[in-house]
C-alpha cells in the first residue's frame, strides 16, 4: 500500500514548515527530515540554524540536495519524512543544469515507492508578477508544474498563509 502523502504549499515565510513539522509530530512515528537546501552563504546558514532550533530534537536529518531515491527508498512504514522543501530541490536541479522533467519523474517515482508517510513543503511562486528574466521565468514555470504534479499525487493538500492552513484536497 502506498504511503500517505501530504503536500504543504505556501508563500515564503508563510508558516508552512512549522505546520508541516507539527503534522509529522502528530503522527507519533519516527521523524525523518530531508533537507534539500545547500548552504552557500551566512544568510542561508542562519536560516538553517533557525529551522533546526524551531524543529527541536527527535528528528533524524539527512541533507540531500537532488537525489530523492537516496532518501525515500531507505525509509520504512514506521517513519514519517518531511521534505523541506521541493522548491530548493528544484532550484538545485535547475542550477546544476539537470533535465527538470526527468528530475521530476524521478522524484514522483521515488514518492510512489516510499513506504513512509511523506510531508512535502513547497513554495507557491505563481501568485506574483511575471519575472523579468528568462531563468526566473523558467523556474516559475517548472515550479508550477512540479506543484501540480505533487498536488495530484498527494492525498492531502494544504495551503498555508500567515500561519493559517486551508485544506485544498483531502482532510487533516
Amino acid at each position: 500500500m502506498p504511503a500517505n502523502v501530504t503536500f504543504i504549499l505556501g508563500g515564503a515565510a508563510s508558516g508552512k514548515s512549522a505546520f508541516a513539522e507539527q503534522i509529522c509530530i502528530n503522527t507519533e512515528k519516527d521523524r525523518f527530515y530531508w533537507a534539500t537546501a545547500q548552504i552557500f552563504d551566512s544568510e542561508m546558514r542562519e536560516k538553517v540554524s533557525r529551522h533546526l532550533e524551531q524543529r527541536g530534537s527527535g528528528w533524524t536529518t539527512v541533507e540531500e540536495p537532488e537525489t530523492a531515491s537516496r532518501v525515500l527508498d531507505a525509509l520504512t512504514a514506521k517513519q514519517v519524512c518531511l521534505m523541506d522543501c521541493a522548491t530548493m530541490w528544484l532550484t538545485n536541479h535547475l542550477l546544476a543544469g539537470n533535465d527538470l522533467s526527468l528530475a521530476q519523474e524521478d522524484l514522483l517515482a521515488a514518492i510512489g515507492r516510499c513506504r513512509a508517510d511523506l510531508v512535502v513543503v513547497s513554495n507557491e511562486t505563481g501568485l506574483g508578477i511575471v519575472p523579468e528574466n528568462k531563468l526566473a521565468r523558467r523556474f516559475r514555470e517548472a515550479q508550477g508544474r512540479l506543484n501540480i504534479a505533487l498536488a495530484t499525487r498527494a492525498d492531502t493538500v494544504v495551503q498555508v498563509t500567515a500561519g493559517l492552513p486551508l485544506v485544498l484536497k483531502g482532510a487533516l
